[in-house]
């Protein structure tokens, strides 16, 4: 299948997601607007085509409300709202296609730079699927050389725009969690392994901010403090999915997550700057308060 009709396909889920509700001829007038109609309607024989091929690709169901004026809709948009995959992956696509739609604004948008981790994520998918050890050639940032190892591969997961391999060290016999844009080299190899049945990649990342996952750092209830403009930002990207509001003031907000305060999720604390204040629990608000304070002291001699 072409990239061409995929982009197609995309824009055709995005366009009757954002509707709920819209007519073929309401359809074609948007498709119209995009380079990728070429200046052409979209027959309706053509239409019911990408409909199915839609049904059989997302698993979406399209209607069509005939008492509503012959207006089509997805029956089950919840397929979308609750797959975190489907929709990262359509929404991912989406953004594609706006971008391929105006590629004569080129140099008036502005991309952030992303790892080379992509380059060997398409062998971890494929040793995932066949259920097959990688040989991984891998360079960390805490080690001067580089060193070759076989991982079982267990999950992939997105984070900050780098990819994170999670499996199983066959040499150490322990879970590791390996960065993508770190690998120098990675191939498959003939030694099978079994995917463990009482391994959740979602339980296993249970109340973790990023990345890191520390066995000794038990899940507690982080309470924050928040000035109204940074609560705003907040509101509309939570720090974490059980993030709560628990107050609403015009000074400030109250927030609450469930999470493992790591050193990420701490890092992620002190990038907020002076807009965000822990209040429980004290153990991380002292040490948030040390943290500040040795960074104060990097420029103190610039106040003396």
């Amino acid at each position: 299948m072409s990239q061409n009709l995929i982009n197609k396909y995309v824009w055709l889920v995005e366009t009757l997601y954002r509707a709920r509700k819209i007519t073929l001829k309401e359809i074609n007038r948007r498709w119209l607007e995009t380079d990728l109609s070429e200046g052409l309607e979209i027959p309706r024989r053509t239409f019911h085509s990408w409909k199915n091929t839609v049904e059989e690709m997302f698993g979406l169901v399209i209607m069509c409300d005939k008492s509503d004026g012959d207006r089509y809709y997805i029956e089950n948009r919840e397929a979308l709202e609750d797959d975190g995959l489907q929709r990262w992956l359509l929404n991912t696509m989406s953004a594609s296609n706006t971008l391929l739609d105006n590629k004569s604004l080129s140099d008036r948008i502005l991309l952030e730079s992303i790892p080379s981790g992509q380059t060997f994520l398409e062998d971890v998918m494929k040793a995932m699927k066949q259920g097959k050890v990688l040989e991984i050639t891998y360079k960390s940032y805490w080690r001067e050389h580089e060193s070759t190892f076989r991982v079982a591969p267990y999950c992939v997961k997105l984070f900050r725009q780098r990819w994170y391999l999670v499996g199983n060290s066959v040499n150490e016999g322990k879970i590791r969690i390996y960065s993508l844009d770190r690998f120098l080299e990675a191939k498959l190899t003939d030694e099978p392994f079994e995917y463990p049945k009482d391994f959740s990649p979602e339980v296993y990342f249970e109340g973790c901010f990023g990345i890191i996952r520390e066995e000794n750092c038990p899940l507690e209830t982080v309470k924050l403090k928040v000035s109204p403009n940074q609560a705003n930002y907040l509101r509309s990207l939570p720090l974490h999915q059980t993030q709560k509001e628990l107050v609403q003031t015009a000074d400030y907000s109250i927030f609450s997550v469930e999470v493992r305060p790591t050193f990420d999720f701490r890092q992620e604390l002190l990038w907020n700057g002076d807009a965000l204040e822990v209040l429980e629990p004290l153990w991380l608000r002292k040490e948030m308060a040390a943290k500040i304070k040795q960074m104060g002291n990097h420029y103190k001699n610039d106040f003396s």
